[in-house]
């Protein structure tokens, strides 16, 4: 079942979902805006790949049921929850059911941006920044995607990736405008700041590489470009969403409007976060 949803504003952008009676939808929690009186509201430190198991579900006689089945799940569990926490991540879910009748449920990211409504068919998956996740339809599943330890330890947006698969519809949400590209266009490849990417398809290729060499314009890139020493790449055939506003751009532009300007006259290498 399709989710019907609509994404409207501007400059902070919502989704308004409308669900089909018995419909769920799920969002990560803060997320959320309003609802109808008939949807009902239930936080769980699961996903929808084994959250939607019966409560007290145990069978006599063991099968997937009894004290091995309870154990199996709670380590489930804890996994998932784990993998979320080393990754930033609300360590739980809200999910809403629209119960005799149609509901309308609100949820918007947290930042000043646009958000996407992207269709998963199950024969691609999905990857995006932290914090992009803003809700799905119970048939798409949340997972966390760890790069490899150089790629990540360089990257921006850290060492870890929001993964969705299945089928289905998720929101994501951005800073800034977006614009879709596809590599492909551009020789295939395309080298981007590290905070401007949103997402992407599975089958493109996610890297980091140094600006420049070290060299004399390779370290006036690194001081003085603003863009530190490092550039995320793109690479392959399909279908990437870029933002315009990074998060150390706006954490920088607040820091100045406060006096509390840390990036100096260099920018670049020379800039932190502090405060």
């Amino acid at each position: 079942m399709t989710l019907q949803q609509e994404i409207v504003g501007n400059a902070m952008q919502m989704a308004v979902v409308s669900l089909h009676p018995g419909q769920t939808v799920y969002c990560e929690a803060g997320k959320f805006l309003f609802k109808t009186t008939n949807v009902t509201m239930e936080t769980r430190l699961t996903g929808p790949s084994n959250g939607q198991q019966p409560q007290g579900g145990s069978t006599p006689g063991g099968g997937s049921g009894g004290m091995g089945g309870m154990l199996r799940q709670a380590m489930g569990t804890a996994m998932q929850v784990g993998q979320r926490v080393l990754a930033g991540e609300s360590i739980a879910f809200q999910y809403f059911t629209s119960q005799g009748g149609e509901g309308t449920v609100g949820f918007a990211g947290v930042l000043p941006g646009e958000m996407r409504a992207l269709e998963l068919d199950g024969t691609r998956a999905w990857f995006a920044e932290k914090d992009a996740f803003v809700a799905a339809e119970s048939t798409v599943d949340f997972g966390i995607a760890f790069q490899g330890g150089r790629t990540g330890m360089k990257g921006g947006e850290g060492f870890v990736l929001e993964k969705f698969t299945g089928h289905g519809t998720v929101i994501i949400a951005g800073a800034g405008n977006f614009i879709d590209l596809n590599p492909a266009d551009f020789g295939g490849r395309i080298e981007v700041d590290t905070g401007c990417v949103v997402a992407f398809e599975e089958g493109i290729e996610y890297g980091v590489q140094r600006v420049g060499g070290l060299n004399r314009q390779g370290l006036m890139n690194a001081v003085f470009g603003g863009e530190g020493l490092s550039l995320a790449t793109l690479e392959g055939n399909g279908r990437v969403i870029l933002q315009s506003l990074t998060i150390e751009s706006l954490a920088n532009a607040l820091k100045k409007a406060q006096g509390g300007d840390k990036q100096g006259p260099t920018g670049g290498l020379f800039s932190t976060n502090a405060g």
